[in-house]
């Protein structure tokens, strides 16, 4: 079976298409197995007050996609622009290759997966941010 398994702790909280499901008292795991659901966990959701940070805000206008709050073919052109600005400053190997897998996911409206690359920047951003206010 292919698709996305979700392993959820207890009480913790999926946004798929547009509804909340709480998991139980228990870990569970589920198997998402429709190609284009839309899911967001709620512990990596970024709040609008948030989305202060460019990595930040990109991640922010894909997760709108995911909650159904943004049309995904009007995000899809200004996401590629901001991805490709983000490769003029993140030059490393390892960035350019989370934004490559970020745009190859965004191209095939995989917005989980364009996600899912976009934030494993966030600790990149913020160490290159700490650095300059040093």
């Amino acid at each position: 079976m292919s698709g996305l398994v979700l392993k959820l702790a207890p009480k913790e909280r999926v946004l798929i298409n547009g509804a909340v499901i709480e998991n139980g008292d228990r870990r569970s795991r589920l198997s998402i197995v429709s190609p284009n659901a839309n899911i967001l966990r709620l512990r990596d959701a970024i709040h609008p007050e948030e989305a202060s940070t460019p990595v930040r805000r990109v991640c922010y206008a894909t997760q709108l996609v995911l909650t159904g709050d943004a049309d995904p073919a009007e995000t899809r052109h200004r996401l590629l622009r901001n991805i490709e600005e983000l490769s003029r400053i993140l030059t490393d190997s390892d960035s350019r290759n989370l934004l490559s897998a970020a745009t190859d996911a965004l191209l095939s409206d995989q917005f989980y997966q364009c996600l899912k690359s976009l934030r494993a920047l966030i600790p990149r951003e913020d160490r290159l941010l700490a650095t300059r206010l040093s």
